[in-house]
């Protein structure tokens, strides 16, 4: 590989000549075209990471993402990049394994770095997340929470699960089982089940009772046979669709069928959950566009453009053959 180093000894001019010139300063016509020769004859291509870091002002965005094998944070991370690219940015990622320390040490990483913008997809925001972004003093963007003190883009949990609270009592069931997860997530923990709640309050006689899991499906599947042996739904809406593929999974091992026996429902519209059998009837969220959208905000605020201080993304309810029509049943 070629450096500057090499490009000054074949043009006969210092190595500051040469970066001068990459990185767009002054330098002489005949120096110029002696430098532009070296370049060709060696085929050099600078690197354009290294010579963001170097400038004053990156172009580069660092994004700090919690798991990197989960379907809406890749597909988050698909939308930001292609837009950024689009826009001639970069994207530098940093994943924290849900580690929440790693998470704060990644906004003062990227700072020090000179990143032009942070994107952090979120599950909870704390007061060490408020205190760094307050002293970092870089334009920050929240993906899938919100917090009234920074820009943020969120999915419409609440009215998600309000919708599908509406759903799936329009097919007559009545006997339901939520299966959420912690409430320090705000978004999924929180507003989903708020909204289900809504929807299952303007109705009467309906049994309905909460549960916690993680979003593991080995977890899913724990809280699954309990769930099954205890209460026996005739239903269960699960607060993602990875639960619900544990809970699948429970249901076929305790021999049960889908949807006759037990009913499912999940949210976010993973991929999986088209192909699989019977298909998952689910909340959709659109997260390469909310990534797209995102991508374009974190560059209007890096240059200092208004931007909105809350955007929340769209959803639409999947219907698919995981869930019945119990009204049929009962003509």
């Amino acid at each position: 590989m070629n450096t500057i180093l090499d490009i000054a000894k074949l043009a006969g001019v210092a190595k500051s000549t040469v970066s001068r010139y990459l990185n767009g300063g002054s330098v002489g016509e005949a120096t110029k075209k002696k430098i532009e020769q070296a370049i060709k004859e060696t085929g050099y291509t600078p690197n354009p990471f290294a010579q963001s870091l170097k400038a004053k002002k990156t172009n580069i965005i660092g994004t700090i993402v919690p798991r990197l094998d989960s379907y809406a944070s890749s597909q988050t991370l698909i939308g930001i990049d292609e837009q950024l690219k689009q826009m001639n940015y970069q994207m530098l990622i940093s994943n924290t394994s849900q580690n929440l320390e790693r998470e704060i040490e990644s906004i003062y990483s990227f700072a020090n770095q000179k990143m032009a913008g942070i994107i952090l997809l979120a599950t909870e925001i704390t007061d060490q997340h408020i205190e760094a972004f307050a002293t970092v003093k870089v334009p920050v963007l929240l993906i899938g929470q919100e917090h009234e003190n920074f820009y943020s883009l969120i999915h419409d949990d609440f009215y998600a699960g309000y919708e599908m609270g509406r759903y799936v009592l329009e097919k007559g069931y009545r006997k339901i089982a939520y299966l959420g997860v912690t409430e320090r997530d705000i978004s999924v923990g929180v507003k989903r089940k708020q909204g289900f709640k809504k929807a299952i309050q303007e109705v009467e006689d309906c049994e309905v009772r909460f549960y916690e899991t993680l979003f593991k499906i080995p977890a899913a599947q724990a809280s699954a046979i309990e769930i099954i042996h205890e209460f026996q739904p005739s239903i269960i809406v699960c607060a993602t669709d990875n639960i619900a593929l544990g809970v699948l999974k429970t249901a076929y091992s305790e021999g049960l069928t889908i949807p006759k026996d037990l009913a499912l429902t999940g949210f976010g519209g993973y991929d999986v959950t088209e192909i699989m059998h019977p298909g998952l009837t689910t909340a959709k969220f659109f997260y390469k566009e909310a990534g797209e959208t995102a991508a374009k905000h974190i560059v209007e605020l890096v240059n200092e453009r208004p931007v909105e201080k809350l955007t929340i993304s769209k959803f639409e309810i999947i219907e698919r053959e995981s869930v019945d029509n119990l009204f049929n049943h009962t003509l």
